[in-house]
């Protein structure tokens, strides 16, 4: 195998993930452009290396595979072909796989080239880097990807920086990814309000569907505690998410972004168990099905066919199913309440949190950068990547982007999960995308944060047992507590909980989390 060895702490990641499952959404984009030239560029030599080899590399992506994609990438391959005499070829990993055949992907030492990573994803990408599982880009920007080094702030590669180098190219797009509540506005009116801001109206929302509409509030499964976690974390003074145990689960929280070294589980806190006890009221009430933790079909599958009065999101996703939800309830549009609006703590999306990394093991590290390049830096492969072919799977009209008239998602459809790859100046705005974005994000603009643990990597090797034991807490009653579906009262549920996680060993994971931080200073 080529590279170094990853080391065992990022093998453990596998016994680690897929306890709980993240609500994600399917990126996938339709359409894009162009032709080009079928012969192979007469250089040999592009940006001082040498292409003479025509060489093959292989991309993996999140998500399933389109039923047009391969007419889409054959498109690229012909510009990729003439250009950088190179080819590629995708993979895919599933969305239900995401978090065992992800981090099975580095751990294994297979043989590939291109990856997405996160410091949020399965695995993060710090752990990648300081394992070994990534190519060091630094020196490799200058000599073969010149233009891309310049397109992307210097701010942004130095939270990409992992031990003073650059193993991941971050994306160039703007977004924001706080969770919330996705309601219907005609019911809102209906019931006299007029928005949701707090957990208050929230609540009289939800009374108001119980008692007047034949299906419940939410209407989602087991994954929806995540999002109940996340609304506690959200609107409980400044707490903000901390690392040590996967933000998939009840994870560890700071006090704030001042005191982001201080670290503590929230279920050894009144507000805690304040909330639990109010999870079981909301679950008694019928604010989601009696069923939520056996229930196979999403809140987002369940709201567009008009069996619930909203979904438990992030922001993005949201704002990108707009155009599904429309189409789905044309005349019940949409809202949002972002759960950590009130206490002015969205956190902004930092360019790492989507990069486009290279493995250890890529035999083409140079022209798997090169590669990155063209689809970041030159519009024709960005739309080609992002859309797909212009005219067939979309048009413009009006300098917004559409479907072509006649057609049809199951034989037309088609896209990839690449949103590592954006870049905001090639962005054309979508018919199906919520108009709103534009001036929501410029509004968080103002008042938003940096997260304090950027360019932080926790090396779970001390703990990993601690951690597993700790997941499989949260796997039961963790999930359990969210959803108001204890066997016993949720006071007692809570100290079962809390007992539980002694017994698991949470303090030696938050005193391993805190003796790693004692020497961090984020790079923001």
């Amino acid at each position: 195998m080529k590279g170094k060895k990853i080391a065992s702490s990022l093998a453990a990641v596998l016994m680690l993930t897929g306890v709980l499952s993240a609500c994600s959404s399917s990126n996938n984009a339709n359409g894009n452009n162009s032709g080009s030239s079928n012969t192979p560029s007469s250089s040999t030599n592009a940006g001082g290396v040498d292409t003479s080899k025509e060489a093959k590399l292989v991309y993996y992506l999140w998500g399933s595979e389109g039923v047009t994609n391969k007419e889409i990438l054959a498109e690229i391959n012909k510009k990729l072909k003439a250009d950088l005499n190179t080819t590629l070829e995708i993979k895919y990993i599933d969305w239900p796989d995401v978090a065992t055949k992800y981090p099975l992907l580095f751990a294994s030492g297979e043989s590939f080239d291109l990856s997405h990573a996160s410091p949020g994803a399965a695995v993060s990408y710090y752990t990648l880097a300081t394992e070994g599982a990534l190519t060091d880009i630094t020196d490799m920007l200058d000599k073969v990807a010149p233009k891309l080094k310049a397109e992307i702030p210097e701010a942004s590669w130095q939270n990409t920086k992992v031990n003073g180098k650059i193993y991941g190219v971050p994306s160039l797009f703007s977004e924001y990814t706080p969770a919330g509540y996705a309601y219907r506005t005609d019911l809102l009116k209906k019931y006299g309000m007029t928005e949701i801001k707090t957990i208050d109206d929230m609540v009289k929302y939800m009374d108001n569907v119980v008692a007047n509409e034949s299906f419940p509030p939410i209407n989602g499964k087991a994954e929806d505690a995540q999002n109940m976690y996340r609304m506690l974390v959200d609107t409980t003074d400044m707490w903000l998410n901390a690392p040590g145990i996967s933000l998939n689960e009840l994870n560890l929280v700071t006090k704030s972004p001042e005191d982001y070294k201080t670290v503590f589980h929230p279920a050894f806190t009144q507000e805690f168990e304040d909330w639990a006890v109010k999870m079981r009221e909301w679950g008694d009430k019928g604010y989601w099905g009696k069923d939520v933790l056996s229930a196979s079909l999403g809140s987002k599958d369940n709201f567009r066919a008009a069996n619930s009065a909203g979904y438990l999101t992030h922001a993005q996703d949201w704002i990108g199913q707009y155009g599904g939800d429309i189409k789905a309830l044309p005349d019940s549009p949409t809202s949002f309440y972002t759960f950590a609006e009130a206490n002015k703590k969205i956190k902004r999306k930092m360019g790492v949190d989507n990069s486009t990394v290279i493995s250890a093991n890529s035999s083409n590290p140079e022209r798997s950068l090169m590669v990155i390049e063209k689809f970041m830096t030159d519009e024709s492969y960005y739309n080609l990547m992002q859309y797909g072919i212009e005219g067939k799977h979309y048009v413009i009209e009006d300098g917004v982007k559409k479907q072509p008239e006649g057609f049809n998602e199951k034989t037309d459809g088609g896209g990839f999960s690449a949103w590592s790859l954006r870049n905001d100046k090639f962005v054309i705005p979508s018919d199906t995308e919520n108009p709103i974005r534009k001036d929501l994000f410029a509004e968080w603009d103002k008042e938003a944060i940096d997260d304090p643990y950027n360019g932080f990597s926790f090396d779970p090797s001390n703990v990993t047992t601690e951690i597993a034991s700790i997941s499989n807490v949260n796997a039961q009653l963790g999930i359990q507590l969210m959803l108001g579906k204890t066997s016993k009262d949720p006071k007692a549920a809570v100290a079962d909980y809390r007992d539980q996680l002694t017994k698991a060993g949470i303090d030696k994971v938050i005193a391993e989390v805190e003796k790693q931080l004692a020497e961090f200073v984020p790079v923001n």
